[in-house]
């Protein structure tokens, strides 16, 4: 599968969710039926651009704004919070490679009670899950994917940031630094 047709079915599953900000889940689980009507190994080459754009985006100043967005951003955390962003669709994930500050406008800063954070654990999931439903298989989806992505790098890509160096962050994010640090 191209970009094009990833983008494209990521696309048509964000048309069915009122607030792809606030329910991700619901961008998953319509995902997961529009793969579910594609042969495995279109499922299979859907998980490959999803990890190639993984990969691409295993960067230190988007994990930064993860950090800031989400008071906090594990290696887990930063993966989900990727995950979030590929439900915000192209144009926001494209946005936010090119200038991960522009999330500013993607974001609110006043989070409601009980909130958990930009996690979208659920896409991380989406072409495994269409798979097994497919074919009862999942372990081949993941060997299928194995052979065909790029492997992560070892450190994210770019100029390291300190995310306990309030003063950096700034530096680096200045807008989502104005809207998630308390200075």
């Amino acid at each position: 599968m191209d970009r094009d047709g990833f983008w494209g079915l990521v696309e048509d599953a964000r048309g069915g969710v009122d607030d792809t900000v606030a329910d991700p889940d619901g961008v998953a689980d319509a995902l997961t039926k529009l793969l579910g009507g594609l042969r495995a190994e279109e499922i299979a080459g859907f998980g490959v651009e999803f990890a190639r754009l993984q990969v691409e985006s295993y960067r230190w100043d988007l994990w930064a704004a993860a950090y800031l967005i989400n008071s906090g951003a594990s290696e887990d955390g930063f993966d989900s919070f990727r995950g979030w962003l590929i439900a915000q669709g192209r144009e926001v994930w494209e946005a936010a490679l090119a200038d991960p500050d522009s999330l500013a406008d993607v974001v609110d800063e006043d989070r409601p009670e009980g909130f958990e954070g930009f996690d979208g654990e659920g896409l991380l999931h989406v072409g495994s899950h269409a798979y097994k439903n497919v074919t009862g298989d999942e372990v081949a989806y993941w060997k299928a994917v194995e052979a065909e992505a790029p492997d992560t790098p070892d450190l994210p890509t770019g100029e390291e940031i300190d995310f306990d160096d309030e003063d950096d962050l700034q530096a680096h994010l200045p807008r989502l630094a104005a809207l998630y640090l308390d200075s």
